[in-house]
């Protein structure tokens, strides 16, 4: 999982050491100058100094670069945030005693950082966060010489990486507990993204919470789509709302729903058809769905391999219906890692689920440690 985002960034890593001089890219400390003997004022002297009290201040302004601008508005983001223990990684190197970490010489490492990750289909925003992350974690801050350059980089980079998964993490089985019931949820995401896979694990946790599973067919556009979903809820013991290929999908929805109610079910889960973000017939019925259903939460399916195409295709989505929250499918064969690290921070929704596997088990809770895990072991 992850190995060649993992591989790109040992080699980062490594580089720090391997071609920085250490001794180079240390400030080295000022000299220090002898104190001078105090020279002597002569009253008339003193006399002619102005009142520096009564004179108003100077006020010089100067235009901020885009690189300050940037760190300012990460200032003012950090301030309003509530404090972590574990926002700052680099905190046990920093101290009063070490040297300070030249600016210049960092280049080439975040130069070298900045081609990984847009390697690994990071989006190009996310990148410029973590490298911004990374700068500020490292220039003018005393690291104690007892840990290596590469120690150093390594730490400061796995704190850049935390902060931009932070964002908007979500907990989806404590969502679930307080919501009226039932509570509609939709499903949405082209085909082959594994979306109906997913809702049948989805099904499975509720189940194993004591949760009782509606499920909707409302992919009435591919054929074979209502028997995928219908050995699903068979083999899960739920009971499933559906009707011929090509019938109304939100009519079966609004029957999903009223079953649901009548038989006091706590989840209705909604499968709609694999859209193509560019199809405006089946993104219009699929808006027709959510106003007829009025889902609590919509989810998009996205499959990890496709990278920078699965953000793009969560912010169609988004602008269509709106996204509430993501599930990434195939994180297990997945070597870039580029979907996974951008698509919350990207499209501002979090990463709901994972998915690992084929079985109904193989699906579980995302969040910043568990990536870290995976990209830092």
């Amino acid at each position: 999982m992850f190995e060649s985002l993992k591989s790109k960034l040992k080699s980062v890593f490594k580089k720090s050491s391997d071609v920085l001089d250490s001794e180079s890219i240390y400030e080295k400390k000022e000299p220090v100058i002898a104190d001078k003997p105090p020279v002597e004022v002569s009253d008339e002297a003193v006399d002619s100094i102005p009142d520096v009290a009564t004179q108003p201040p100077t006020v010089i302004e100067k235009s901020l670069s885009r690189k300050e601008q940037l760190k300012l508005s990460k200032l003012k983001r950090v301030a309003k945030s509530e404090p972590n223990e574990e926002q700052s990684l680099t905190s046990k190197m920093v101290g009063d005693s070490g040297k300070k970490i030249k600016e210049d010489p960092l280049d080439d490492i975040l130069d070298e950082l900045e081609v990984a990750l847009l390697e690994s289909d990071v989006a190009y925003p996310v990148v410029q966060e973590i490298i911004l992350g990374v700068r500020d974690n490292l220039v003018n801050k005393k690291y104690s010489r007892e840990y290596t350059l590469e120690q150093v980089v390594e730490t400061a980079v796995k704190e850049a990486v935390r902060n931009v998964l932070h964002i908007n993490e979500f907990d989806f089985m404590k969502w679930i507990q307080n919501q009226p019931r039932p509570t509609v949820i939709m499903f949405i995401g082209i085909n082959g993204t594994g979306k109906t896979t997913a809702i049948a694990k989805v099904t499975k946790l509720l189940r194993d919470d004591d949760k009782s599973v509606v499920m909707a067919a409302c992919d009435t556009f591919r054929a074979g789509a209502i028997e995928q979903l219908t050995v699903h809820a068979d083999r899960l013991g739920v009971k499933i709302v559906k009707q011929s290929q090509d019938a109304d999908p939100a009519s079966v929805a609004f029957d999903a729903i009223e079953h649901a109610k009548s038989k006091r079910k706590d989840i209705v889960l909604i499968d709609t058809a694999g859209r193509m973000q560019t199809n405006n017939n089946l993104i219009d019925e699929m808006k027709k769905i959510a106003r007829i259903s009025k889902p609590a939460l919509k989810i998009f399916v996205g499959d990890s391999l496709a990278g920078n195409d699965a953000i793009e295709q969560a912010k169609v989505f988004d602008a269509a219906v709106g996204i509430d929250a993501v599930i990434l499918t195939k994180i297990d064969t997945d070597a870039k890692g580029g979907a996974a690290l951008s698509i919350a921070h990207t499209i501002g929704k979090p990463i709901a689920f994972v998915c690992n596997g084929q079985e109904y088990s193989d699906i579980q809770k995302f969040n910043a440690d568990w990536m870290l895990e995976r990209l830092f072991e």
